[in-house]
């Protein structure tokens, strides 16, 4: 038998698969969004990846896993799901490519975030980092020009949610492991995004039912392939395979909607990538050079 590949192999591996699902679950949730309300895809993307998730979480346990954040996960979720509609909004009305790039402006809103509600320190480079990022997501977004369409906005007001959902996770992950978080959350996602539905609801039918099985299936092994590589590999060394998922959009907006990469488009998208990725290469030199410092401060006589 061969030896396992190396855990930064590995890790490398598991975030392309985890990216080339996340890329599915965008064209699925196109094609639906084809005979179905956004709103209505949405519950059934949180309803068929629970129904994945379960065997998965349960295996091995002795029943459901238990929490006292209860209230928090309600708020988590509530929140998230905000941010679902609009991103499914997005992917469903805009130009794939334009809203997966915006889609990628969301780490800018978890530094600001971090700041205001962790009270977190951001030093000059990241804060120039965020300022660069923000041009990209302005020259997505063209608001001075006639390209300009407020649909675009609704892809930005997806990215600022995610950001909120992405701090209220590292709060409940102090508490909670990371498979009790996922277990809450789509156990609060699935009623809360049913309650939408019901106003626009259409009966699926012929192969939306393969497009909406598609996006729980894709959604949520796009989850679990992320999460897993992030245990084995560093998050400077991960982010930019992630953003791998905008050629295979691109590619599927050209082939299946007759969608044309725009110059904007694909400049503020290299913009954001660049910011992104110094963002996330600064934190894990700095979470290195704390985790260095630690054993030294303890080592220290008489503290």
């Amino acid at each position: 038998m061969s030896p396992p590949l190396p855990p930064p192999i590995r890790a490398a591996l598991l975030m392309l698969a985890s990216t080339f699902s996340f890329g599915l679950m965008a064209i699925t949730i196109r094609f639906a969004s084809q005979s179905l309300p956004t709103l209505e895809i949405a519950f059934f993307r949180n309803a068929f990846g629970l129904l994945v998730l379960l065997p998965l979480l349960l295996r091995g346990t002795r029943g459901f896993p238990r929490t006292r954040q209860l209230p928090r996960y309600l708020l988590r979720s509530t929140i998230g799901i905000g941010s679902m509609l609009a991103g499914f909004w997005a992917i469903g009305h805009l130009p794939l490519s334009q809203a997966i790039s915006l889609s990628y402006s969301t780490p800018l809103f978890v530094t600001i975030a971090a700041v205001l509600w962790l009270g977190e320190t951001v030093r000059m480079r990241r804060w120039a980092a965020v300022f660069v990022g923000f041009i990209g997501v302005l020259v997505v977004v063209q608001p001075w020009s006639h390209a300009f369409t407020a649909g675009s906005l609704v892809a930005v007001l997806a990215a600022v949610l995610s950001a909120v959902v992405a701090i209220q996770i590292k709060q409940l992950s102090a508490i909670d492991p990371a498979d009790t978080i996922v277990f809450y959350t789509y156990l609060f996602w699935v009623p809360l995004s049913f309650v939408p539905a019901l106003f626009v609801w259409e009966w699926p039918s012929g192969i939306a039912w393969l497009w909406l099985i598609g996006t729980g299936v894709f959604g949520t092994g796009g989850q679990l392939l992320w999460t897993r590589a992030l245990k084995l590999g560093d998050v400077s060394a991960l982010t930019p395979i992630s953003f791998m998922q905008l050629p295979i959009v691109a590619f599927a907006g050209w082939l299946f909607f007759d969608e044309a990469l725009g110059r904007a488009t694909l400049i503020g998208a290299a913009i954001i990538f660049a910011a992104n990725a110094y963002i996330a290469h600064r934190e894990a030199v700095l979470a290195q050079r704390a985790a260095t410092a630690a054993p030294v401060e303890a080592a220290k006589p008489g503290e």
